[in-house]
């Protein structure tokens, strides 16, 4: 099979294709994010509520170091956003089974409610732009995404080899 990169045309690194491609992915993510936005605005909370709920559901049980570890932030600002969530009753802390410092964190049936509402809606609009772009699309647009983050988050991603 030939190589896909070996005939490309070096001017599709043009310095306007590129900045078309920043504001693909900010036009693209302000779109992705409007309607989460204005759900999190309802209950006084804004995109780090969004990302710890996010996270705290699709790893329950994950340590505040690991949530730190995923999200990039401060220990300061994520206890700040951590503190609110507790308080408000969307998330449940519990010590550690092995390790009595570690704090294990889980949505709680409020938590639940809020992270399916906001993700339903982001879900429906990645699963249409999946079905109309196809495949071969999908496939290109991981590995773009994955050739733009760190190798720490890339590695998140990497699938064993077959």
């Amino acid at each position: 099979m030939a190589d896909p990169k070996a005939g490309a045309n070096p001017l599709f690194l043009r310095d306007e294709d590129l900045r078309a491609a920043i504001e693909l992915l900010f036009f693209g993510y302000r779109d992705f994010t409007a309607r989460a936005d204005v759900i999190l605005a309802k209950q006084g909370f804004g995109r780090a509520h969004h990302r710890v709920i996010y996270f705290v559901g699709r790893h329950p049980g994950i340590t505040v170091s690991s949530l730190l570890d995923i999200l990039g932030i401060t220990k300061q600002s994520l206890s700040r956003v951590l503190s609110q969530l507790v308080r408000e009753n969307y998330i449940l802390q519990k010590k550690g089974t092995q390790d009595g410092r570690q704090r294990l964190l889980y949505l709680t049936d409020k938590g639940h409610e809020l992270e399916k509402l906001l993700t339903t809606e982001q879900r429906a609009r990645i699963a249409a732009a999946y079905k109309d772009a196809g495949a071969v699309a999908v496939d290109g647009f991981r590995k773009v995404m994955l050739g733009i983050m760190n190798d720490s988050a890339r590695r998140r991603f990497k699938t064993p080899e077959k």
